[in-house]
């Protein structure tokens, strides 16, 4: 659905009265395409303090940008505060970005790079957790389309852990993406192999659950670009639409309803070769407050959003049917995180989605060489959010940094970025594509 608003903002008129009622005034967000593959401009490297991890440079210099350390109008900076290890160390973080904040372009990125708090140094973990607020709070302030996000690295570890990440966020692959903290592993999962940076994904046989349309369909989509053989499942009532579907993509169309006893060995019996990408995407909702909730509505939302997605995974990991290297991405949703009226079934399957990520994430890497992740929208544009009443709608676009809503694309290149082979240290992240939305953290 169109947002009108965003459209009245991006003329004369629209911006003065914008600006004289003090509405939110939302920049329109660069995204990929074949045209505009990455930003336009430089990125500039800034350290605060001596840095803690080896090769920052080198891995900046992979990341699509011309690297420079000085410029009137950087599209993106990288602050390295790896080696901020004391309260008086965080005035360094002040004395790099303050005099350059203001040049950063419109829909720029700043990626702060950081290190795991430790629990054995209280100073470091306290200078290293004061980052995390630092970032959130200047997300909030840049606008004009700009993100900000916070990088931790392990302790001792390399730079190139990040480099798939780097990549991801310094691109317009990330424009819903603000305010987030990524923590990165001392990988233990089954590398993937060398990738076609256009590709990435080449050789790879994804699936995606609950894929007919919206959000399903632009992972699909985005898959299917990166190189990914791609099958889309959905319930057998939505087989026309998920036919139009594959047939757009050349992919292949799994009619399925992912709660059935036999899901996991119909899964198998389609990937003869075995799975490189499992995308569970596939839910529903079935709002009403707990007071008025009957069993059948809670059971439902439980059953499809996390029961089902519990069953599946542990099934083709144990059988072997997600093959070494590869990379499983769930759907949780800021409603798992924050919680919201009416919404107890499903906020409550969606942080157990988080819980899931957390706990697999280790265990799956060490036993069957794979990573767990979970992407966590927000506000996306989709038919369902179009049947939001108007006023509510209105709230959920503009209560986050961006002061929009997001596109189910935005969720499909996070996804695409987890899948990617050389994401190996990315493992039990829930990353909220939510343009920093206000509710939750």
């Amino acid at each position: 659905m169109a947002d009108r608003y965003l459209h009245l903002t991006g003329t004369a008129p629209g911006r003065f009265l914008t600006r004289r009622l003090g509405l939110p005034q939302p920049a329109p967000l660069r995204r990929w395409t074949l045209e505009t593959p990455r930003l336009e401009g430089p990125l500039l490297h800034l350290t605060a303090g001596a840095s803690a991890v080896t090769g920052v440079a080198e891995v900046l210099s992979r990341s699509g940008l011309p690297v420079v350390g000085d410029t009137d109008r950087p599209a993106a900076i990288v602050l390295d505060a790896t080696g901020v290890t004391t309260a008086a160390g965080l005035g360094d973080v002040h004395a790099a970005l303050h005099p350059v904040v203001r040049s950063l372009a419109p829909g720029g990125r700043i990626v702060v790079l950081g290190t795991v708090p430790s629990p054995d140094d209280h100073h470091q973990a306290a200078a290293q957790q004061a980052l995390e607020g630092f970032v959130r709070s200047l997300g909030k302030e840049t606008g004009r389309g700009s993100t900000v996000q916070l990088v931790r690295i392990p302790v001792g570890g390399a730079a190139q852990a990040a480099e798939s990440t780097l990549r991801f966020l310094l691109s317009p692959r990330s424009a819903y993406v603000s305010g987030q903290v990524i923590e990165l592993t001392t990988a233990t999962a089954t590398p993937g192999p060398a990738a076609d940076p256009a590709a990435p994904l080449t050789g790879r046989t994804a699936l995606v659950t609950g894929a007919a349309r919206g959000i399903g369909a632009a992972v699909a989509s985005v898959l299917a670009r990166d190189g990914a053989r791609v099958i889309v499942l959905d319930v057998p009532g939505a087989r026309e639409e998920l036919e139009r579907t594959a047939d757009r993509l050349g992919a292949t169309a799994l009619p399925l309803d992912i709660t059935a006893p036999d899901a996991a060995d119909r899964i198998a019996a389609a990937v003869p070769d075995g799975l490189g990408v499992l995308v569970h995407n596939a839910g529903i909702t079935r709002d009403r407050r707990l007071a008025n909730m009957p069993a059948d509505r809670w059971a439902s939302v439980i059953e499809v959003n996390l029961d089902s997605v519990l069953r599946t995974t542990d099934e083709l990991l144990e059988a072997g049917v997600i093959t070494r290297g590869g990379r499983i991405v769930a759907t949780a949703s800021i409603a798992g995180i924050a919680g919201n009226t009416g919404q107890t079934n499903y906020a409550a399957s969606k942080a157990g989605i988080i819980g899931l990520v957390r706990s697999l994430g280790p265990r799956a890497a060490a036993d069957h060489g794979v990573t767990v992740n979970a992407v966590a929208p927000g506000f996306i544009e989709t038919k369902m959010t179009a049947a939001v009443p108007l006023f509510i709608r209105e709230a959920g676009r503009r209560m986050n940094s961006l002061s929009q809503g997001g596109l189910p694309v935005d969720v499909a290149e996070a996804v695409a970025w987890f899948a990617q082979p050389d994401s190996t240290a990315v493992n039990g992240q829930v990353l909220r594509v939510c343009g920093q939305s206000l509710l939750g953290a």
